[in-house]
């Protein structure tokens, strides 16, 4: 493997970190929106806290996904095709939450504005459960073999691979990435996005809703964590014997998570939400770490694997790549900091002002842009 290689690996480590970490309290608020918001105008609180930030989270999954595509394109098709149903759900339930975010506002209507948050509900409950069977299986191995494009579900002898003729593909279908490994993958993924979510409301909400943030948080984070914790042991006694150097970013995670439940019991709630994005960062980084070298494991035989090797581009694509990136990672940085800075203040049921056309004067032509709240 060339510095290159392994400085995109760890780069598009980086990327998923910052999407799941920031874009994680957004889908847990969306998860808890009918548990902390107990009418309407509670709910449009909590849309209103998490309005102005999930398209500059967005950036950092469109920017991951397209650092995969480029600087390991093998990767990038293996997994694709692989998993094209749950991607396609994923995508499907994106696109569901963010209609949800953006209409709700835009027909003065209840039942308008309760069908758009049930919508963001159950495809924010989507995403973290399938994101963390994905993850899961990256982990695990998925039944990945090396295959004549002629036969694409006929694995290759192994004897017989040559790379510059045969492509690596998923032989088992798609009831073969659903384990109990993977299954309890996207219930931690859940759960840490509920708790991050909760942590967040807590900072951005007042009165009543507060209340019931920091009271969900406490109960969550210790969720969180323990299934977390069990998760991770068991992904690196059966999965991470080759790779020692995970049990680091495990350490990591798990002092960061635990930190982050006693602070949220003491009521130190900000303090909370910074460990618990750390802890976040640290278990993707475990991710990362435990499936290394490797980028689509095989569970069939440790020679059908795609390394980062095998799955990268030339050198020249990832110098050109590094250029680009040291131009536009600091912006992207500096948008974010500057996003949250500016929607800093707490929102409170009083900063509500249901808007929007009324049901029965929208005709054909009628403008929503002049819509507000």
């Amino acid at each position: 493997m060339t510095t290159l290689q392994v400085l995109w690996f760890v780069l598009i480590a980086v990327l998923w970190t910052g999407y799941l970490a920031l874009e994680g309290f957004g889908l847990g608020a969306g998860m808890l929106l009918h548990r902390i918001g107990k009418n309407e105008r509670e709910r449009g609180a909590i849309v209103k806290a998490i309005g102005p930030h999930w398209d500059g989270n967005e950036v950092w999954l469109l920017t991951a996904g397209g650092a995969t595509f480029a600087a390991f394109p093998e990767w990038y098709a293996t997994m694709f095709s692989g998993m094209y149903l749950a991607l396609f759900l994923i995508l499907v339930a994106l696109i569901m939450r963010i209609s949800a975010l953006e209409w709700r506002k835009m027909v003065n209507s209840e039942r308008w504005r309760a069908f758009w948050d049930w919508s963001q509900t159950i495809s924010a409950w989507l995403v973290p459960i399938l994101f963390g069977v994905a993850f899961a299986n990256l982990v695990q191995g998925m039944q990945i073999a090396v295959v004549d494009p002629k036969t694409p579900l006929e694995a290759v002898p192994v004897d017989q691979i040559d790379l510059s003729v045969h492509v690596h593909n998923l032989v088992g279908g798609f009831w073969s990435l659903l384990t109990p490994f993977t299954i309890l993958g996207g219930v931690v993924v859940a759960s840490l996005f509920l708790s991050h979510g909760a942590l967040f409301l807590t900072m951005k909400l007042k009165g009543e809703m507060r209340q019931r943030a920091e009271q969900s948080a406490s109960t969550l984070s210790i969720a969180s964590t323990v299934f977390t914790a069990v998760w991770a042991i068991w992904a690196q006694l059966a999965y991470g014997s080759a790779q020692p150097l995970a049990w680091i970013p495990l350490a990591f995670a798990a002092v960061a998570l635990i930190a982050s439940t006693a602070l949220t019991m003491t009521g130190k709630f900000t303090g909370a939400f910074i460990a618990s994005f750390t802890g976040i960062a640290g278990a993707v980084a475990f991710i990362f770490t435990n499936m290394a070298p490797d980028v689509m494991r095989s569970a069939i035989d440790p020679a059908y694997s795609l390394t980062l090797w095998d799955a990268s581009s030339s050198s020249g694509t990832l110098s050109l790549m590094s250029v680009v990136a040291v131009i536009l990672v600091p912006i992207v940085l500096a948008y974010t900091v500057w996003s949250y800075y500016v929607f800093r203040a707490r929102i409170g049921v009083d900063d509500v002002h249901p808007a929007g056309l009324l049901k029965d004067k929208i005709r054909p032509g009628e403008s929503f842009l002049s819509t507000s709240a």
